[in-house]
């Protein structure tokens, strides 16, 4: 740091020493240099930055003489002048630096003293990960997300920093049915939309609720469809009781926006009492992509909240603060090895997806579509939600491996593992891990297949068409995702996934109870 300062800003050797610079955090980072060069640029930058911090007490006390090469221009400003400067498209700034600005610097500079003398911002362990802006992608090697890939960029924590096990079209196109499926899903028989009908025209405003739907669209994909064609009357409620537990879920998942485990707990327990009272409730700075404009604009969200009838709203107030209680005792643990048993495996289940389907039961009541017991169908709602949740667990063994939240359950994988690392299954090149691996795998599947008498039973129970295929078609895809991880070493090495094709044979062919039987039969 002090060769560098000397080489670029002309700094003398011997105006710091190495115990002046404070060290607060690493990151991984690239960009190419398409914004000086060109979208073809050969040039781009890609390394790991070490951020020190070190101040002076008067600017006269530092000598500069910066390099031309290096550095255009220098200057002294304040944090508003900076963000001033920032926001000058005419200006031009390296990307690590924005990113830095934006991500933690504001925090940094509001207490110089506590950031120079403790340890409070200090992170020795990670190493954040960040892809540029959208204008430092491409260059001579057409450069795409490296962290955050594809639909998946638009997503939190380790979506996409691994393989997506995927079969090559030829292969998808052999699935001669599917193919068909797919054309009539798309162009014969789509998922019809309920939006457009006179009762949401006339009880929400058109432009927060187009903002609502097309947030849906960009932070659930597929998920949407199945929200769109519920009947108009509570299609509505459905959509914004998601955004809100998305919004929710958003700052659970950030790792790195908040000071301390205490400030993001304070202000999960208090979302229900902030986001869904003040109109003008916002939050800046988390989450990434889609996730972060939804918290940014959430004021839209809240408007059509507001207009749902008060039934609706106040269960999803509930829902939200229960949940929020559930994020909150899982905020504080160590879970890079994982859940520590079933019990506790079930438990952050539950938070995260049984209390979902407890929702979705108690706003079928409540729209009358359903009869007034599913209010109270906690069980069976809550059994819904721990097959979809466990099923995603298992598919994304890797993903949370490496997002270091991982939630396979101790009192499981250490059966199987020789060492007491969860890391142990990635080593596939090894016989005996590839075995055990298996092994570990399938007893987990098999828990989760013990939830499907409960599923099916809670289906049985639906009267309303829509809603039977709102809960159904999620329910037939877990269980196609179980067949495809059982027995299957890639979920080690990657992410499994079914045919697209698939996907569009099951929606069409899930419109009945007999249907979702015999689906389930054959997987």
């Amino acid at each position: 740091a002090i060769r560098k300062l000397q080489h670029e800003l002309g700094i003398p050797l011997d105006t710091f020493a190495p115990s002046d610079f404070k060290f607060l955090t690493r990151l991984h980072y690239w960009a190419a240099d398409t914004v000086t060069h060109g979208k073809s640029a050969p040039w781009g930058e890609h390394e790991i930055d070490y951020v020190l911090f070190v101040t002076v007490e008067n600017k006269k006390d530092l000598k500069l003489n910066p390099h031309p090469e290096e550095i255009d221009d220098v200057k002294w400003v304040t944090l508003d002048e900076l963000e001033t400067m920032l926001a000058d498209d005419k200006l031009l700034f390296s990307p690590w630096f924005r990113l830095i600005v934006q991500k933690w610097l504001k925090n940094w500079w509001k207490d110089l003293d506590e950031t120079m003398t403790t340890n409070k911002h200090c992170d020795f362990v990670n190493i954040q990960q960040f892809d540029p802006p959208q204008e430092h992608l491409g260059g001579a090697g057409k450069a795409t997300p490296l962290f955050l890939k594809g639909d998946e960029g638009k997503k939190q924590g380790a979506y996409g920093k691994v393989k997506t096990h995927k079969e090559s079209t030829t292969k998808q196109l052999m699935h001669v049915d599917e193919v068909f499926s797919a054309l009539s899903l798309l162009y014969i028989n789509p998922l019809k939309s309920n939006l457009d009908t006179d009762y949401v025209r006339k009880t929400f405003n058109a432009d927060d609720l187009a903002f609502c739907d097309d947030i849906l669209v960009k932070v659930s994909r597929s998920f949407a469809g199945v929200i769109r064609q519920l009947p108009a009357s509570m299609l509505v409620d459905i959509l914004i009781f998601y955004l809100v537990l998305r919004a929710l879920d958003t700052i659970e998942d950030d790792t790195s926006a908040f000071e301390s485990n205490k400030i993001k707990i304070k202000l999960l327990k208090d979302f229900h009492k902030t986001a869904l009272v003040d109109p003008n409730w916002t939050m800046d700075g988390v989450g990434e992509g889609d996730e972060r404009k939804l918290l940014q604009e959430f004021p839209k969200c809240h408007r059509v909240y507001q207009a749902l009838n008060p039934k609706s709203r106040e269960v999803i107030a509930d829902i939200t603060r229960k949940m929020a209680d559930g994020m909150a005792e899982f905020v504080g643990k160590d879970l890079g090895q994982g859940t520590l048993d079933l019990q506790e495996y079930r438990r952050y289940c539950h938070f995260v997806a049984g209390l979902v389907g407890e929702g979705l039961s108690r706003l079928f009541a409540a729209s009358g579509l359903e009869s007034n017991s599913f209010a109270g169908e906690t069980f069976l709602s809550d059994q819904m939600g721990l097959f979809l949740q466990k099923t995603n667990i298992i598919r994304d063994y890797l993903e949370d491996y490496v997002d270091k939240r991982a939630f396979w359950p101790q009192s499981v994988w250490k059966k199987h593992a020789e060492t007491g690392e969860l890391g142990y299954f990635t080593k596939q090149t090894d016989a005996t891990v590839r075995e055990k691996s298996l092994h570990c795998l399938n007893e987990l599947v098999t828990d989760a297949l013990e939830l499907v008498p409960d599923c099916l039973d809670y289906l049985a129970k639906l009267r309303c068409q829509e809603i039977f295929r709102f809960c159904a078609i999620p329910q037939v895809m877990a269980i196609a995702t179980l067949e495809k991880c059982f027995a299957n070493l890639d979920v080690f090495t990657g992410v499994v996934k079914i045919r697209k094709g698939l996907s569009c044979k099951l929606i069409l062919k899930t419109n009945t109870v007999a249907e979702v039987h015999e689906t389930f039969n054959i997987f």
